[in-house]
């Protein structure tokens, strides 16, 4: 149950977090304003929920940071409407986030015990390899990757829409920045990172020897 005290403090990481830095978008803010980003931690972690970090659910998995998240959706500009793949959905959260902006979404995760931490959320998700993304409900608009990733594997660019886009912190040289855009026909990203930005690895989407941004 929502309490006035955690409203107040998901407010004041709106206020204090995301408008210091040039978060401007109101779906965008009007989502982390009103969901209880608690309710996908574990009790452990409650406390921390409104922190500015990327918190550990499973080895080596983790809900992204609220500013990183933020603004990866600020520059995706999410319509109402569209339809959105969720790598690497973890407890759920940026899939809720998405589900509050209009969004049609699919939350794809490997790991059984944070797909039920998900569903205990009141966020549904599908159960499959992240790498292969969920071609059952493509096309999508947009794709987010919940985690830092060096390559985007052809089966999940494969996904997206004419005009599709993907949201995803880039790693390159072990230096990670936030990209929001489309893909070339090559499945590699057609546009500029737009900052630079940390973010914890998302397994299994390392750059082939091949591959180069």
């Amino acid at each position: 149950m929502m309490t006035t005290a955690s409203a107040a403090q998901r407010q004041t990481m709106v206020d204090s977090q995301l408008k210091t830095v040039g978060v401007t978008d109101a779906g965008v803010l009007a989502a982390f304003a009103e969901i209880p980003r608690e309710a996908f931690l574990p009790p452990a972690l409650a406390a921390l929920a409104q922190a500015d970090a990327a918190h550990e659910l499973a080895p080596g998995r983790y809900l992204l940071a609220p500013l990183a998240l933020a603004l990866l959706l600020q520059h995706a500009g999410v319509r109402a409407g569209e339809r959105v793949l969720v790598v690497g959905s973890a407890s759920g959260y940026s899939a809720a986030v998405l589900a509050h902006m209009g969004a049609k979404v699919t939350a794809l995760e490997s790991d059984a015990a944070l797909i039920a931490m998900a569903e205990a959320a009141g966020v549904p998700s599908v159960s499959g390899p992240l790498a292969e993304g969920w071609a059952a409900a493509a096309p999508y608009d947009l794709i987010l990757f919940e985690g830092a990733i060096a390559a985007v594997p052809p089966a999940i660019a494969a996904q997206l829409a004419p005009g599709g886009r993907i949201a995803a912190v880039l790693r390159q040289s072990g230096v990670g920045r936030g990209y929001a855009g489309p893909l070339t026909a090559g499945g590699r990203p057609a546009g500029l990172p737009f900052i630079e930005m940390a973010a914890p690895d998302l397994p299994g989407f390392a750059q082939p020897r091949e591959f180069a941004f």
